[in-house]
């Protein structure tokens, strides 16, 4: 077992959740859903891996993943960390590696928190997939420009830089003239809020990357999709569909795992259903996910 959650947490969407850290608070804002074939996401797996994971799939073989955004708050400003996928559907297909994929939810749950797209200063993106840059395309409902489009978006350089590889997931040039005037390349490390650092993760994308908030003494690492469910925490040689580069995406993975452990170390997993908080602790066979609510 990857996780101490109850399989109902696993096998449905995330909702919005809250921490605590220090002077900042930090929000799962849900955008979506969409349903990940175990065999078609994660093609290094067998039917005997999931007989012993049975908790994570739904009946039809399928990861429940949930898609939004981390809202970051200290005091009056705010932060977004990924910006979902956006008013899109695709509809359920047996067979498909994603199926039953949908959004649009984002916006409706950031004023549920009492913010408007105005608060939001910057959207930080882990990387350029469309579940991540959805409402920074998208405009919002009644508008004909992107819903941040008075924000800066933040991405690492590499990622920028190496957005010709994006074509093959669906990201044309359209998309990409839409983001260009709001891009701001980043350093490995740079601070770009308030106790908010990147921090370089290849392997998924050229230049994917994870977020690391510190304050009152405890890190949350926000790791985009270098991991998608928690049952690779156990299995991090277990690389997805669409990462770039294999090998190194499962550097990235076990360099986190490993991190996760250390004291006072939370991670945000985006689309880990309804555990997208946890922490992670030694299990019998390896490591597991620890979902944390407080």
């Amino acid at each position: 077992m990857s996780t101490t959650a109850p399989a109902t947490r696993l096998r449905r969407p995330g909702t919005l959740r809250s921490l605590r850290l220090g002077e900042l608070t930090v929000t799962y804002v849900p955008d979506g859903a969409a349903r990940l074939s175990g065999r078609g996401w994660l093609p290094d797996t067998t039917d005997e891996d999931w007989a012993a994971h049975p908790e994570y799939l739904d009946a039809d073989g399928y990861l429940t993943a949930g898609v939004g955004g981390l809202l970051v708050e200290r005091g009056e400003r705010a932060l977004l960390i990924d910006a979902g996928v956006g008013p899109e559907e695709r509809p359920s297909e047996p067979g498909s590696p994603v199926s039953g994929l949908r959004g649009g939810a984002l916006l409706e749950n950031l004023a549920a928190l009492g913010r408007r797209l105005a608060d939001i200063e910057a959207v930080a993106l882990t990387h350029l997939h469309a579940d991540h840059l959805g409402w920074v395309r998208h405009p919002a409902p009644g508008g004909d420009r992107p819903a941040f489009a008075h924000a800066p978006c933040l991405l690492a350089e590499p990622e920028w830089r190496g957005r010709d590889h994006l074509a093959a997931h669906g990201i044309g040039p359209d998309v990409l003239s839409v983001l260009e005037p709001h891009v701001r390349t980043l350093a490995d490390g740079a601070e770009i809020f308030p106790g908010v650092r990147i921090r370089y993760s290849p392997g998924h994308t050229p230049g994917h990357a994870s977020y690391v908030l510190s304050s009152g003494g405890r890190r949350l690492i926000a790791f985009g999709d270098a991991l998608h469910s928690p049952v690779q925490i156990g299995h991090p040689e277990w690389y997805a569909a669409p990462d770039h580069d294999r090998a190194a995406a499962v550097q990235s993975r076990r360099r986190l795992v490993a991190e996760l452990q250390q004291p006072d170390t939370l991670g945000f997993g985006i689309h880990f259903a309804d555990v997208v908080f946890g922490r992670v602790r030694p299990g019998g066979a390896g490591p597991v996910w620890e979902a944390v609510d407080a």
